[in-house]
């Protein structure tokens, strides 16, 4: 059985880092500075080159996140180890690139050791520290900083807690910064993610479409309806007159039209297409997300979609396709 005082103690220091961590957050909130993050990101648009992240021990694991989620949302970037650049990864950083320096003291040895070869280069240079009056701080463009009144959170005030914490907060400040100053899109951020269900849902319906289906006329009898439905392996045909969609028939339309003639004794295989199909189909653009095609379909309660215009469809997306893609 768990002692009842160690119990206690892990609930002290769980709650010892959530306070000392939202002391944190609270006091950010109210001091950071708008214009100076505004600035940082027009002097990065204005710049051909990438972000270049930098950072030791555990500041430098909060900049290697950092440095991902830019280049994920749209801001090239790369982490560049403090120590491997001071034995010849530096070649790897262009005067076109703007660096941005993680450190909660401002003084680690790697990082300091580096700032005379980054102002020789000429480099815009931001930094994330506790300290502005830090070396560090000192020789920033830009310096985004953050305090900890109640420490780190950490039981022996050692480990870096609540600093790396509110490092990865301002790298996604930053990043979310960027992200408006870019107009970054939803379509932008697929082309970024093209694997993983992630990037799938915000594909476009038209990178997932069919573009050739199943197609009959209006005048087409049963057998003909059936054998399309078959050969197309859509659960489905369309209606079409020319270029122009008149409607589909899926399996169930066919089921309710013989419900219908086995009612009025009539023989099914006088039924044509016309007299089955149902002649409003749900349409989508081509433009549309697969996210907002899934969300139709499941609406809607069912499995494909005709793409396009009803005058002119340019194509068909099947819940199959959505399923394929790791839509849903």
């Amino acid at each position: 059985m768990t002692d009842e005082n160690q119990v206690a103690g892990a609930a002290e220091a769980g709650h010892a880092v959530l306070d000392a961590a939202l002391a944190a957050l609270r006091e950010l909130r109210d001091s950071w500075d708008p214009i100076q993050v505004d600035d940082w990101c027009s002097k990065v648009l204005g710049r051909s080159g990438r972000v270049v992240l930098t950072g030791m021990g555990k500041s430098g694991l909060v900049a290697q996140k950092v440095a991902a989620t830019l280049a994920s949302t749209g801001c090239p970037s790369l982490f560049l180890h403090p120590a491997e650049a001071l034995h010849g990864d530096l070649g790897m950083v262009t005067r076109e690139d703007s660096v941005l320096a993680l450190s909660n003291s401002g003084e680690s040895e790697e990082v300091v050791r580096l700032l005379p070869s980054l102002i020789r280069l000429g480099i815009p240079m931001a930094a994330i520290t506790a300290r502005p009056e830090s070396s560090l701080g000192q020789v920033a463009h830009w310096t985004f900083t953050y305090r900890l009144p109640q420490g780190e959170g950490c039981p022996l005030d050692l480990a870096p807690m609540a600093s790396t914490t509110l490092q990865l907060v301002w790298g996604d400040m930053l990043a979310a910064s960027l992200m408006s100053r870019r107009g970054f899109t939803r379509d932008h951020f697929a082309l970024n993610h093209p694997a993983g269900s992630l990037g799938a849902k915000l594909v476009k319906v038209k990178a997932l479409m069919h573009t050739l289906w199943p197609v009959v006329s209006a005048t087409s009898g049963l057998t003909e309806v059936l054998k399309a439905m078959t050969k197309g392996r859509l659960g489905m045909t369309s209606v079409m007159e020319g270029p122009r969609l008149l409607g589909v028939i899926t399996d169930g339309d066919i089921r309710r039209a013989l419900e219908t003639t086995e009612r009025d004794r009539r023989n099914p295989l006088d039924l044509r297409a016309e007299q089955m199909m149902t002649r409003t189909p749900a349409m989508i653009s081509e433009e549309a997300l697969a996210l907002d095609a899934a969300g139709d379909m499941e609406a809607r309660k069912i499995t494909f979609l005709m793409v396009g215009q009803t005058e002119h469809p340019t194509g068909l997306i099947h819940i199959h396709d959505l399923l394929t893609a790791k839509v849903l």
